[in-house]
C-alpha cells in the first residue's frame, strides 16, 4: 500500500465522530490505491460513486474497477458546474440509490470538487436519514476547505448554500496529483481559500504564501501539499471547537458574505466560488480599513497577493440595495442585522455587526451601478 507523502496522522475531531485526512502525491491514483485507502472506511458492501462529467473520464474507471473487487458499486455522473448544485442533481443521486436498491449500509463516495462534495454529502445526510460518505476532493479549493468539516448542501435561486446539513465524512483522501489536470482558473480559485486562511488565522502563513505562491501556481506538488496540510489543520482545529458554526467557525466565511452576493447576482457558475470570495475579501478588508483596523498598506498587500494568484480584486457592478437584499439571506444574519467577518489585523478575524451601516453602504457603492 502506498504511503502518504505528506501526512497520515491528521485527524478531525467532532462530536459526531473523528475521521482522518490523508494527503498524498501520486500514490492514490498513479499506483491504483484509491480503493485500498478508502476501503477500511466503507461500512457495508454497497458503494455509490458520485462524480461529474469532467472528472469521470480522468479517475472514475480506476476507482470503480478497484472497488468492484470488494463491493457492489454503482455510479452517478452529474453535469459539471455550480449552476447544477441544486435539487435536480440531488434527485439524480436519490434516483440512482433507489434504482440500485441500496439501503442504510451504503457509502457514498464524492469524487470531484466542492460542488460534487457538497451535494454528495447532502444526499448522504438525507438518504434514509443519514448514511456514510467519503470525500475524494480533486480541486485545490475542495482539498483545502470544502471537503473538511461536514458542511453539505445545495444552492437556491435566492441564496447560495441555503439548503443543507452538517454531515461529517468518514475520511478525506486528497491526492495532489489531481491538481495536474486542474485548469489554471480553478487552481487560482482554490488559492483564494488558501489565502483566506492566512488572512484570518496566521500572518506568518501569509508571508510564506507570498514567497511560495509562484511555485504553487507552477504546480510544485510538495509546496501545494504543504499548503493543503496547513489549511486542513487550521480547519480541523476550528471544527473541533465548533462543529455546527455556532461561534468561531463562522470566521472561515471571511469574504463569503460579499462573495455570495456576487455569485447569486451574476448567476451560479459565471464567477467561480473562489473568484467571488477573492473580490469579497477585498471588500471586507476595505470595510476593516474604514473602521481603522487595517492600514491602507495592508489592504494593498491583500490585493497584491490576490492579484499574484490571478484572482479578481474588483467585484462586478451591483446596485447597493440589491446587494443589501441578497446579504439579508446570509446565514450569519441575526435578529435582522447583517454580521460580517472582518479583520482586526492580518491573521486576526472577528464576526461582528459593530459597524455603521453607512460604512457598509459606502463600500458597496464603490462598485454599484
Amino acid at each position: 500500500m502506498a504511503v502518504p507523502l505528506f501526512h497520515n496522522g491528521l485527524m478531525v475531531h467532532t462530536q459526531s465522530h473523528d475521521y482522518p485526512i490523508v494527503i498524498t502525491e501520486n500514490s492514490a491514483i498513479k499506483n491504483n490505491s484509491m480503493a485500498k485507502q478508502i476501503a477500511p472506511h466503507i461500512g457495508g458492501r454497497q458503494v455509490l460513486i458520485v462524480t461529474n462529467d469532467t472528472v469521470a473520464p480522468l479517475y472514475l474507471k480506476v476507482l470503480e474497477e478497484e472497488l468492484t473487487e470488494q463491493f457492489t458499486v454503482k455510479v452517478c455522473v452529474l453535469p459539471d458546474g455550480e449552476q447544477y448544485k441544486n435539487q435536480t442533481s440531488i434527485n439524480q443521486i436519490y434516483d440512482t440509490l433507489m434504482a440500485s436498491h441500496f439501503n442504510r449500509d451504503v457509502t457514498l463516495v464524492a469524487l470531484g470538487g466542492g460542488v460534487v462534495g457538497d451535494m454528495t454529502g447532502f444526499a448522504a445526510a438525507s438518504f434514509m436519514r443519514g448514511v456514510n460518505f467519503i470525500q475524494i476532493p480533486t480541486t485545490l479549493l475542495s482539498q483545502v476547505d470544502s471537503s473538511v468539516g461536514g458542511k453539505t448542501g445545495i444552492n437556491h435561486a435566492q441564496g447560495k448554500n441555503m439548503i443543507g446539513a452538517f454531515w461529517q465524512p468518514q475520511m478525506v483522501l486528497a491526492d495532489m496529483s489531481t491538481l495536474k489536470t486542474l485548469p489554471a482558473r480553478e487552481l487560482s480559485a482554490g488559492l483564494a481559500e488558501v489565502i483566506k486562511y492566512a488572512l484570518i488565522m496566521d500572518a506568518d502563513f501569509l508571508t510564506w504564501l507570498e514567497a511560495n505562491l509562484p511555485a504553487m501556481m507552477a504546480l510544485d506538488l510538495a509546496i501545494l501539499g504543504e499548503a493543503v496540510k496547513r489549511c486542513c489543520q487550521y480547519k480541523a482545529d476550528i471544527v473541533a471547537k465548533d462543529e455546527r458554526e455556532s461561534g468561531v467557525r463562522a470566521l472561515l466565511n471571511f469574504g463569503h458574505t460579499f462573495g455570495h452576493v456576487i455569485e447569486t447576482h451574476e448567476g451560479y457558475g459565471n464567477w467561480l466560488h473562489g473568484e467571488a470570495v477573492a473580490a469579497g475579501m477585498v471588500q471586507a478588508a476595505e470595510l476593516s480599513q474604514k473602521l481603522g483596523w487595517l492600514t491602507v498598506e495592508e489592504v494593498v498587500r491583500i490585493k497584491r497577493i490576490l492579484t499574484l494568484a490571478n484572482l479578481p480584486i474588483t467585484p462586478p457592478s451591483i446596485d447597493v440595495q440589491t446587494a443589501l437584499s441578497l446579504m439579508g439571506h446570509d446565514k450569519k444574519v441575526k435578529h435582522g442585522q447583517i454580521r460580517l467577518i472582518l479583520l482586526k489585523s492580518l491573521g486576526d478575524a472577528v464576526l461582528t455587526n459593530d459597524f455603521d451601516a453607512e460604512i457598509l453602504t459606502d463600500v458597496l457603492s464603490q462598485h454599484s451601478t
